[in-house]
């Protein structure tokens, strides 16, 4: 394992469950429509924080190349789609992102701040979880997830480093709070897959 992955993997508050693992497996199409969503919803994330802070040129020029990277991706994972026959269509979202969401501040610098944690967070859980998700996929998959961890592992980097660099406070207890939700987001009961949903809802879950 490479310092960038280990370095994000100690970064967050819990491993992905066996259980997920098992979930993924059984919904093979299911996870590669939800992973198109993720990395486009991750360049739209990129492009409005380049919007709303267009003084910050250390955050413009890294969300630049960040959205260009997740589009790439984009298109690659819509490509391995059409070819196994897996059609793009739309789903929902899961709670992940929205439950993460629901705790940032709504003035202008708290905003900022709350976003790049939040970025960071979600960054790292795509990266720990291609990690864990390509020793059991076939091996044109696994080739293709172990490549994005280089460019994932960098994103969390860019994010959590940039939200430390524009914060004038510390912003340690703001990332512990984060992720606390984000542990319990990811080892509770979810109803439907998705790549960053919780683990499967059952009679045994449910009491979680």
């Amino acid at each position: 394992m490479n310092e960038a992955l280990q370095e994000l993997i100690d970064f967050l508050p819990c491993r992905t469950p066996a259980a997920w693992l098992d979930w993924a497996m059984d919904n093979q199409a299911l996870l590669l429509i939800d992973h198109a969503n993720c990395e486009k919803k991750a360049a739209s994330n990129a492009m409005t924080l380049m919007y709303r802070y267009v003084s910050h040129t250390d955050l413009l020029t890294k969300m630049s190349q960040l959205a260009r990277e997740e589009l790439l991706h984009f298109e690659q994972v819509v490509g391995i789609m059409a070819e196994r026959g897996v059609t793009y269509g739309r789903i929902g979202p899961s709670r992940y992102a929205a439950g993460l969401r629901d705790s940032m501040r709504t003035d202008r610098d708290g905003a900022l701040i709350d976003s790049l944690i939040v970025g960071a967070i979600v960054e790292a859980r795509s990266c720990e979880r291609f990690s864990v998700l390509a020793p059991l996929l076939d091996e044109k998959l696994a080739k293709f997830y172990r490549s994005l961890l280089r460019s994932e592992a960098r994103h969390y980097q860019d994010y959590l480093g940039l939200a430390q660099q524009y914060a004038d406070v510390d912003i340690s207890n703001r990332i512990k709070h984060f992720l606390s939700i984000e542990k319990t987001l990811i080892e509770s009961p979810d109803t439907e897959f998705r790549f960053h949903s919780g683990v499967p809802f059952s009679a045994d879950t449910a009491a979680i």
